[in-house]
Parts: structure tokens; sequence; C-alpha cells
């Protein structure tokens, strides 16, 4: 059984998913949906591993799937915004599973001070994945909407010209 991040990259396969950043690896693709494993992680459990801003135009679930709790940071149409940490701490105000409305960006990423140094998870979304779907957000389209996330927006945006998903 994996004991570390870089046991579970080497055994799942792990690769760092384009522009995002995620460690993942696609688990089941069919004409009405996919999904994938993905992990975060941070040096020395890993290679950096963190999901920048994108956002969907279909939701997206979310599954904790083992390891540490994860952060996901959403930013909602008309200026909402929220932080949902999925991890195994149901009493504790974790969750085991979340759906990313389509249309809120979303970015992600460990959560220090767990013990395992890694957050391992699972996406789906229907219909399957295309890299078309993909938007990835520039710190300057975040600012305007959400200035009050504006130290998130700075860790987690996409660098401008790298904002397209090329084809998996």
């Amino acid at each position: 059984m994996a004991s570390g991040a870089g046991d579970l990259i080497a055994q799942l396969g792990l690769q760092p998913l384009p522009v995002e950043g995620t460690l993942f690896s696609p688990v089941y693709r069919g004409a009405g949906c996919s999904s994938m494993l993905g992990l975060y992680c941070e040096p020395p459990a890993g290679p950096l591993s963190l999901s920048l801003f994108h956002r969907l135009p279909v939701d997206e679930v979310w599954y904790h799937q083992g390891g540490d709790a994860l952060r996901l940071v959403l930013l909602h149409p008309g200026g909402r915004c929220e932080d949902v940490l999925l991890g195994s701490d149901i009493a504790g105000g974790q969750r085991l599973q979340h759906v990313v409305p389509a249309g809120s960006w979303q970015a992600g990423h460990w959560l220090p001070g767990g013990q395992r140094g890694y957050a391992l998870f699972g996406c789906a979304v229907a219909p399957a994945f295309e890299s078309r779907m993909f938007e990835g957000g520039t710190a300057s389209v975040l600012l305007a909407g959400w200035p009050q996330r504006a130290a998130d927006i700075a860790r987690l945006a996409c660098a401008p010209g790298h904002t397209q998903m090329p084809e998996l």
C-alpha cells in the first residue's frame, strides 16, 4: 500500500495537468461523463501540485479520496465566494464531496498541517470533459470581480496567455 505522495504518484501514474497544475490520472471516459484522480501536495512530500483558477461550463463533482484535507477556493458569478474544505473530518466541518457549479471559478490546494503530506481526490463531470471546456483565470479578470480574494488570486491565477487547455 502506498505510504506517501511519491508512492501514489508512481502507483497511480499521475502526471501534471497542463495549465491547471494538478497531478492527475484519467479514470473513466464515456460519452456521458468522465472522471479523474488528482493529487495535491507540496515538497518534500512530492512535486508542487495545486490547481490554478479555472472554470467549466458544466457542474464538477469533487470527492475526497484519502490523505489530508484540501481547500477549494470558489469564486461564483455575482461576486460571491467561498472556501470548501474536502476531507474526512466531517465533525470538523470538512466535506466528503462537493459540487462546483458550472461557471464558477475554482482553484485548489493541499491544506498544510496534515499528517500525510498530500490530498488525494476524484472529480467527475457530465458530459465528458473536453479541453475546449476549460477556461483559465488570469489575475486581471479575477480581481475585477473578487478583489476581496486578492491573496488567493495572486497565488492561484493562471499566467496571461496560458488559459487554454491543450488536447489531452
